[in-house]
């Protein structure tokens, strides 16, 4: 079996004094990937666990975006980036090649709140991102992780009427989302569970995790071949540190 962990931790050096030592060993899994790391690999002077190869994506920009992989076994191979000039230089993807799979870590670009990113995430962004997982598929099947940054249906938010215009809840982010799934990538989460109230990102604002008033916007989806290789897809909700919580698959 292969443990497969996606988090977005807000910040590699602000989780690191919240127990994130201890959570890679107790969760022990095979590949861990993190998004929003906002750190470079000379910003951070530790000692990771022990079996564990870290490869890192670091924005160009200091203290922003970033995304990072932790893998006991070597890839065959790894590419950063997407060949897209402006989300390359934020280091918002790792790929990572093994025998049986691509495994593609993404921090998805945010709309901000005024949506004034919307227009690249939505005709730039999201267009080449998927066009680029349907290359890799060509050659073997793909398993995609990350924060994508979308709530795809009202059932993967708290509050869907409230939100309909906001980012992560437009029309054109759950229509990327909507393509990736029409190209034949399936939401791992929703193969075991159809309910409600699970969410994997909170604001920190008005106790809004103790109330889980949430969004489900961290995913693992994958190439429908690999159906069925899946055993298990799980939210851990209860793990702190950041405003989201890791998420993960198991497959054989």
């Amino acid at each position: 079996m292969i443990k497969l962990i996606s988090w977005n931790v807000n910040g590699l050096r602000s989780i690191l004094k919240k127990g994130f030592l201890q959570y890679m060993k107790d969760t022990n899994a095979d590949i861990l990937c993190l998004q929003e790391i906002k750190a470079r690999p000379d910003q951070v002077d530790i000692d990771w666990p022990d079996g564990y190869i870290s490869i890192w994506n670091s924005a160009k920009r200091p203290g922003y975006s970033g995304t990072m992989a932790f893998c006991r076994k070597e890839p065959l191979d790894v590419t950063m980036g997407i060949g897209e000039a402006e989300g390359d230089s934020e280091g918002r993807v790792i790929t990572l090649e093994y025998e049986g799979f691509y495994l593609v870590n993404v921090y998805t670009p945010n709309s901000k709140r005024d949506l004034s990113r919307l227009p690249y995430r939505y005709k730039v962004w999201d267009v080449k991102f998927l066009k680029y997982l349907k290359n890799l598929e060509k050659s073997k099947p793909v398993i995609l992780c990350g924060d994508l940054n979308v709530a795809h249906k009202e059932i993967d938010l708290a509050n869907p009427k409230t939100n309909r215009r906001n980012a992560g809840f437009t029309d054109e982010e759950r229509e990327g989302m909507s393509n990736t799934i029409k190209a034949g990538f399936l939401d791992t989460f929703r193969e075991f569970n159809p309910d409600g109230g699970n969410y994997t990102w909170w604001s920190y604002m008005a106790k809004s995790r103790e109330r889980n008033i949430g969004w489900r916007i961290d995913y693992f989806c994958i190439s429908k071949i690999l159906r069925p290789r899946l055993k298990e897809a799980f939210i851990s909700s209860k793990v702190g540190g950041s405003d989201h919580c890791p998420v993960g698959i198991v497959i054989d």
